[in-house]
């Protein structure tokens, strides 16, 4: 039975880094490529004079550019080359903890079936409403930020050929890396289950799901999500999909949850650096990834019940 799960798993890992591999492959190459062009200095003028809305100087608009355009280390590199207070750095850290690297991650949770439109809500709206409450209510932080280590500089590409070669190559590390965590992770899963160990993670997880108003088989997508990423949490999701019919309602819950709150463990502890109290930036990311999730789950929850009673009473 090992090596059958060995296998099956194998094969199912193979497919679901494909299946993730067309939407990151193309997207990381079209990103690098506008990163050298003057598309990006031109959003990052356009979004400067905002940024007073939320307690940041004009500056801070590159790191949140870089972040959401590309990923949090191009936002680290970027936030170490200004001179920003405590405060600042804590907005911009709390900003991207709920919105980074979104044409990836979006691109990636669309293939799951949830609609883009929410996504981009849900992650936007949360990093802008932190943002203005840390803004008007935290009136601390004031101090100039010490960081604690300088990225080594990375030579810019000269010339369209370089540029796209870069791109390249970024794409390629990007689909390998997903590569060695999805493809272990689908051998483990197919273990798991064929060793009915998944059965009884559910039952455990059962009255957390229900909580959100999702089913149990869910579980392991909020698990994979909140340890090792929204990418990799969309990839168990695929793969749930397909086995064990996961609703469309339950897939939507399960990445709003995740939006707000996945590879906790990375994108917390990558902020240490910077000088920043990462605990705070972990409870509210936790927090109101718990709260948003029960508060819509609840929701349409209650709407799935009027509707349904609407139906008996007009038969």
């Amino acid at each position: 039975m090992f090596f059958s799960s060995v296998r099956n798993g194998w094969k199912t890992g193979l497919k679901t880094t494909w299946d993730l591999g067309k939407i990151i492959f193309p997207v990381t190459l079209i990103v690098t490529l506008l990163q050298h062009s003057p598309v990006l200095p031109w959003i990052i003028d356009f979004v400067s004079p905002f940024m007073g809305l939320i307690g940041l100087s004009g500056d801070a608009a590159v790191p949140l550019v870089l972040g959401n355009m590309l990923n949090l280390y191009a936002a680290i590199g970027a936030i170490l080359s200004f001179d920003f207070t405590v405060k600042e750095v804590f907005i911009i850290a709390v900003m991207l903890s709920f919105s980074h690297n979104l044409l990836v991650e979006s691109s990636v949770a669309v293939k799951s079936g949830v609609k883009l439109s929410v996504i981009l809500t849900v992650r936007i709206g949360l990093a802008l409403l932190a943002a203005t409450m840390i803004h008007l209510f935290w009136s601390g932080g004031n101090e100039l930020a010490k960081y604690g280590f300088v990225p080594t500089a990375e030579t810019t590409p000269d010339g369209f050929g370089a540029i796209f070669f870069t791109g390249l190559e970024k794409a390629a590390i990007g689909v390998f890396q997903l590569a060695i965590v999805v493809i272990p992770l689908m051998i483990g899963i197919q273990l798991l289950k064929d060793l009915q160990w998944l059965d009884r993670f559910s039952k455990w997880m059962a009255p957390v799901t229900r909580a959100f108003g999702m089913k149990e088989n869910t579980s392991l997508t909020l698990t994979a999500g909140l340890i090792f990423g929204l990418a990799m949490g969309a990839g168990v999701l695929l793969q749930s999909i397909k086995e064990d019919g996961v609703s469309k309602k339950d897939t939507t819950l399960a990445f709003i949850f995740l939006v707000a709150c996945h590879a906790v463990i990375e994108d917390t502890l990558i902020f240490i650096p910077l000088g920043i109290p990462v605990l705070p930036l972990f409870i509210i990311r936790f927090l109101t990834a718990i709260l948003l999730t029960l508060l819509i789950g609840t929701i349409w929850t209650k709407v799935e019940m009027t509707n349904g009673k609407e139906m008996s009473y007009g038969r």
